[in-house]
């Protein structure tokens, strides 16, 4: 029989995954206490929580909500990104931390029902930001208006100066 702990840890497991748009894996193993704050800290201000949970309860929960296989990843010290908002932002916060601390191990995660290893990770922190996607698309709609009243401005334009070609001609 599991003890209350394990218990609530699993269901702290269970609603923590079956919330998340994207869970990454890492290892945090060697890290200061001061670098941990400072890692969960810029984890946060992405949108997503770091929590620590033991191995084999995520294994079982895992199994228990039908989400996919990650016990390759499982392994040794294991710390679990949740991201319930911009999967891409809490991706670029964790590798961004990692290229600037070698202590830091990205080992991969899930996102949807698909797993990820690091590499694939990776890739999606190299991905912009929704609020830039959002700002490119609203740059490319301004513009393409600006080119359609440039254009529009342009047939009248051009008619009054052959009017006022046509008037000088008949002037002279």
């Amino acid at each position: 029989m599991p003890n209350v702990r394990n218990q609530e840890m699993m269901e702290a497991v269970k609603a923590d995954f079956s919330e998340a748009e994207a869970v990454w894996v890492v290892d945090a193993c060697g890290l200061t206490v001061k670098e941990v704050e400072e890692l969960r800290r810029s984890i946060r201000e992405a949108g997503a929580v770091m929590k620590v949970y033991k191995n084999t309860i995520v294994r079982i929960a895992l199994k228990d909500l039908d989400k996919l296989n990650m016990d390759s990843i499982l392994e040794g010290p294991s710390a679990f990104v949740v991201c319930t908002g911009d999967v891409a932002a809490a991706a670029k916060a964790v590798t961004e931390f990692a290229k600037a601390n070698d202590k830091l191990e990205v080992k991969g995660g899930m996102m949807g029902n698909d797993f990820l290893d690091a590499s694939q990770v990776a890739a999606i922190a190299s991905l912009p930001s929704k609020e830039e996607l959002v700002a490119k698309i609203a740059g490319a709609i301004s513009g393409v208006a600006r080119g359609i009243a440039v254009s529009i401005n342009g047939v009248p334009s051009g008619l009054a100066q052959a009017i006022k070609q046509v008037a000088d001609q008949k002037a002279a």
